[in-house]
């Protein structure tokens, strides 16, 4: 297993290149110089806490996945925050699947919570989504109420 001081290492020269920023953005940004910079991508020293919380704004992901993530062992680059990639599922024969463990407890899915099956056919884009009913219902009930007013109003 890769130590953290790798692991940040790794990861901030990553989210620096996929950010297309410079060393020296990232340290004015911080509030360091380029030198501290380039010595946290080289492995040859840790940012304190704050700056890593620093670092974690700047590149939109979590403090934790900024430390500990394994890009090697995951086989995924370092996701942005709240994003997450839970696995692969297999489609039974009856169309159904199984969510796996992590993302049942990551989002507090319950047996008999309603999802809203949501799809995209564009050729780019073909995917399917699942959103909780509720969620759906707020955000599609609220845009309906626009379009469609009350009554009583």
């Amino acid at each position: 297993m890769k130590s953290s001081r790798s692991n940040i290492a790794d990861n901030l020269r990553y989210l620096r290149s996929r950010s297309g920023l410079t060393q020296e953005q990232v340290a004015e940004y911080i509030g360091v110089s380029r030198q501290a910079v380039a010595k946290w991508e080289r492995g040859e020293s840790l940012p304190d806490i704050l700056n890593c919380e620093a670092l974690a704004d700047l590149f939109e992901v979590s403090l934790i996945d900024l430390v500990r993530h394994d890009a090697q062992q995951e086989g995924l680059p370092i996701p942005p925050r709240n994003k997450h990639i839970f696995g692969v599922v297999t489609i039974g024969e009856r169309g159904q699947i199984v969510l796996p463990k992590k993302a049942r407890d990551t989002l507090g899915l319950q047996p008999g919570d309603t999802l809203v099956v949501l799809g995209d056919t564009s050729p780019m884009s073909q995917g399917i989504a699942l959103i909780a009913s509720e969620v759906f219902m707020k955000m599609t009930g609220a845009a309906l109420e626009e379009i469609f007013p009350s009554k009583g109003e």
